[in-house]
């Protein structure tokens, strides 16, 4: 009918409105006033750090279920791939098993050992000089000059350079320079880092031991398709007593 019409339009029209109004203060957004979105939950909105602070008591309760909603769907989406993603020459994604995969230390690629085959056939056959499979850079004679490949990876802050200086670092059990290395590659994006980080936050290894900051680097290299951080996460979730969590990290 026409009236249940307008209810509805008046409903639409209501919730549009507490869309475009700070949920404190009640101010309609405009030119002269931008409302921003509650980083945490993206439930409400405000137009000023003040209302935020104001309305967080009323707030805090829904905004931390929903924030906990959102990085649920985050942690338990299915990766497209592991962490070591797709050879970047044929595309199809790499090898868990570390003998089947090679990486590069002129460029700091990572690729498949079909690719790395297939570019060793084809400079014998054509009795070329030996090449990065990738970049045709010549490859190293001597592991000094291997080394001062990847200290300029490093220089120009390549991610996955650094974080395998850092594991250097960490092997020779200098953990203050594996720290910091590792931390950076971290900053940088990179996966494997935060599992390393989540390592010695566990066994206090050139730091405090942290409990918080070791399930943190192990969600986020879980996010990033790390299988092994997926492996401890349901370890973790498991010994809690939270089974059903456990399983769907497992299932991942």
């Amino acid at each position: 009918t026409a009236n249940q019409k307008e209810l509805c339009d008046c409903i639409m029209s209501s919730d549009e409105a507490a869309d475009s109004c700070c949920a404190s203060c009640g101010i309609a957004e405009c030119d002269s006033t931008k409302l921003k979105k509650c980083t945490a939950c993206y439930l409400v909105r405000y137009c000023s750090v003040k209302c935020q602070r104001e309305h967080r008591p009323q707030h805090k309760k829904a905004c931390k279920k929903r924030a906990a909603e959102l990085h649920d769907e985050k942690l338990f989406r299915q990766p497209e791939s592991s962490h070591f993603g797709d050879c970047p020459i044929c595309l199809i994604p790499l090898s868990l098993d570390r003998s089947r995969r090679n990486m590069l230390n002129c460029c700091s690629n990572i690729v498949c050992d079909g690719c790395s085959y297939a570019n060793d056939l084809r400079q014998l056959e054509e009795r070329l000089e030996s090449t990065c499979p990738f970049c045709r850079q010549s490859t190293s004679d001597t592991n000094e000059e291997a080394e001062q490949r990847q200290m300029k990876r490093v220089q120009v802050n390549d991610p996955v350079a650094i974080r395998e200086f850092g594991l250097a670092r960490y092997y020779e059990q200098d953990y203050t320079r594996a720290f910091e290395n590792l931390t950076k590659a971290v900053e940088l994006g990179d996966v494997t880092a935060h599992f390393t980080l989540s390592s010695m936050y566990r066994a206090g290894q050139g730091v405090a031991e942290n409990k918080k900051k070791e399930i943190y680097h192990l969600e986020q290299a879980s996010i990033g398709g790390h299988f092994k951080a997926r492996h401890n996460l349901g370890v973790e979730e498991f010994q809690n007593g939270r089974i059903d969590r456990a399983v769907k990290h497992w299932i991942i």
